[in-house]
């Protein structure tokens, strides 16, 4: 029995998991199939430790494959030890984050390349992609002062680069976007949460209805 595997990706500070919690609140009660929400970097004790580290602003002479092969690394563990048993279960799987971001980040940000930043996260995942991917489309100008303002002085390490980064970052979701638009659907999230939340459910019901 297979479950069912959805992803929600932007860039940083475009609300996508206050945007999750709510849009389970609301929809939790009529699915038909239990579900597990986890995250990216973690979801996993040891990807959990892994996590710290590429987000510790502390580690800042990392190099830029090194960051890549840690979240692939993460995200071997994850998959293997949380999310494929899950799914494996006939259980929903709801990912804040999942590979689109290393697509994104590391492949365009970082200037590795997506195809290169795939390989490595393919082998880590056994290929495994979601059924439906939720873009939460937010300008990076917004998304970092969002953070400013509800996290000052509490930036992780990628929060911390320049907005040139994450203009690059931004550019690459909307190439990846183009690239899988049988899966993945563009969220507004510069409208209040209100409309971003009944969006996305409305995106879930039309692309997922075998969970309601």
């Amino acid at each position: 029995m297979r479950g069912f595997f959805i992803s929600f990706e932007g860039p940083d500070g475009a609300g996508k998991s206050t945007a999750l919690a709510e849009i389970l609140k609301q929809i939790g009660p009529e699915l038909k199939t239990q579900y597990v929400v986890t995250r990216e970097p973690g979801g996993s004790k040891i990807a959990e430790e892994i996590r710290k580290i590429i987000l510790d602003p502390k580690n800042g002479e990392m190099d830029d494959r090194t960051e890549a092969l840690l979240y692939a690394a993460a995200r071997s563990q994850h998959v293997a030890e949380h999310v494929l048993p899950e799914l494996q279960k006939g259980k929903l799987v709801i990912s804040d984050r999942y590979v689109d971001s290393s697509l994104a980040y590391q492949g365009v940000g970082r200037n590795l390349g997506i195809e290169e930043v795939k390989q490595i996260n393919d082998f880590a995942t056994h290929g495994l992609q979601p059924d439906l991917t939720l873009f939460f489309d937010l300008s990076p100008e917004i998304g970092l002062s969002r953070i400013k303002k509800l996290r000052p002085d509490q930036e992780d390490r990628l929060e911390q680069e320049k907005l040139a980064f994450h203009e690059k970052v931004y550019a690459g979701y909307k190439e990846i976007n183009k690239m899988y638009s049988n899966r993945i659907v563009e969220i507004d999230a510069s409208q209040t949460i209100d409309k971003v939340v009944a969006d996305g459910i409305s995106a879930i019901k039309s692309r997922l209805p075998e969970l309601f």
